[in-house]
């Protein structure tokens, strides 16, 4: 499982393509190109919030990455150890609970943050950047270099243009 393919992904994607009409509207209609620009965005950021809660993907990718903690915790046979991601609002933060000695703590931590989706581990609890912001930036990443696509092709239209053949 890697963070990036199974959560990332998707709205990077949907950035991407929604980059790419918008920035068609915005670049061959100057007199919409706010607005388009604007929309384009919005429907961007919808996508990936729509992708984060209704169409489940931060359900499955919470279950994947606390069943890996699991798993990384009973083969380091520290069963009275858990782990679990931060919640409210969910981040990729683990949170680990549990009687454990000075030796385990600090190796735990260590171990559990070397696995795919997660991006730190403590013991006690904090906060980290929302699963649902690092999805809406996946898709602000997306949306941009959907735009720069349908910058270059309207560059290469303009430049076929000037052919008269």
């Amino acid at each position: 499982m890697n963070a990036f393919w199974t959560y990332f992904w998707p709205p990077l994607g949907a950035g991407f393509a929604v980059g790419i009409i918008a920035g068609d509207f915005a670049f061959r209609r100057p007199a919409i190109r706010t607005a388009a620009l604007a929309i384009g965005l919005a429907v961007a950021i919808g996508l990936a919030v729509l992708w984060h809660g209704p169409a489940g993907a931060a359900a499955r990718f919470t279950a994947e990455v606390e069943r890996t903690v699991r798993q990384t915790i009973v083969f380091w046979e520290i069963p009275q150890v858990s782990g679990h991601l931060h919640h409210g609002p969910l981040t990729r933060q683990v949170l680990l609970t549990g009687p454990a000695d000075s030796f385990q703590r600090s190796e735990l931590v260590r171990l559990i943050e070397e696995l795919p989706g997660v991006s730190s581990a403590t013991w006690t609890a904090g906060g980290g950047v929302p699963l649902i912001v690092e999805g809406a930036a996946a898709a602000l990443l997306g949306f941009l270099f959907g735009l720069l696509g349908a910058y270059l092709r309207d560059i290469r239209r303009r430049y076929n243009a000037q052919w008269n053949w």
